[in-house]
């Protein structure tokens, strides 16, 4: 198959076109399409009417768009502030969101409506956006000051065969739902990374320090902290570092999305054809 020919079936199937609804809204025969898709070319006149038809760039057909949009995206994150580039980059995630809809007929409602995102946010609600497909799952939340999002790209075969067994997802769970171990990491988390006595975590957190050396212990064993021997003239303490886990947020952001109960889904489309795991 052609880059053109496997362009033009991969956006006319994102669409849910037909071979013979394209060659309708072309003026050609479905032969002429399915010719393309099998390795033929349209003819240079055809182009444009084509791109617009999909709705993609004429360099897209060609597969030239898609890298000269990343190294553009790239070069534009680079040069942003750090603030600027997590929001701009938060604006593609959510032009992603929307463009994964199964639900094309809707497509340019959203487009006209909400492609600013922060339009949703006008009566302060919690909103969340589902896709879940085939080829994978997009999540989006936009609440006040709180937005973020997930993309998981479905590997082949299953995706429980990819996770850990489930005594080792059990021992991570069982790490958070301790109510103690759960302050001290938020406690923790409200802290620089710097080496930090059980003293002063059970000061922050009203916890013994019997019970703070317990929790620390369980929290090492689990990669959330290292431990180290500190000498003084009392005798050697010990001090904790906490790691700065980056998925402890979206774990701790995930689990307040399914404890929620007042939310409103703003985009939920399900349209898979197989289980998950």
């Amino acid at each position: 198959m052609s880059v053109i020919g496997s362009q033009i079936k991969k956006y006319r199937t994102a669409r849910g076109i037909t071979q013979e609804q394209l060659g309708h809204l072309l003026g050609v025969t479905t032969q002429a399409v399915s010719k393309w898709e099998r390795g033929g070319t349209p003819d240079a006149e055809l182009l444009p009417h084509l791109s617009q038809v999909l709705n993609v760039s004429i360099d897209a057909l060609f597969g030239r768009e898609e890298q000269s949009l990343t190294v553009s995206i790239v070069r534009q994150l680079c040069q942003m502030s750090v603030e600027d580039a997590y929001r701009y980059a938060f604006n593609i995630c959510w032009a992603i969101e929307i463009g994964l809809t199964p639900d094309i007929s809707t497509l340019d409602y959203l487009l006209n409506s909400f492609l600013d995102h922060s339009a949703i946010n006008d009566d302060k609600n919690d909103y969340f956006a589902k896709i879940m497909r085939d080829g994978g799952t997009a999540n989006a939340r936009l609440s006040p000051d709180l937005r973020y999002f997930f993309l998981m790209v479905e590997p082949q075969g299953s995706i429980r065969d990819r996770l850990s067994d489930i005594e080792a997802l059990r021992r991570v769970f069982q790490v958070f739902a301790d109510k103690k171990m759960l302050s001290i990491i938020f406690y923790m988390y409200s802290r620089l990374n710097t080496p930090i006595a059980a003293s002063l975590i059970s000061k922050g957190t009203g916890i013994e320090i019997s019970e703070v050396d317990r929790c620390m212990e369980i929290l090492c064993m689990n990669n959330l902290a290292t431990r180290s021997s500190v000498a003084t003239a009392d005798g050697n303490i010990y001090s904790y570092m906490f790691r700065q886990e980056s998925s402890v947020i979206p774990l701790l952001c995930f689990a307040d999305e399914i404890a929620k109960t007042d939310f409103r889904d703003f985009i939920a489309g399900c349209d898979r054809t197989k289980p998950f795991l």
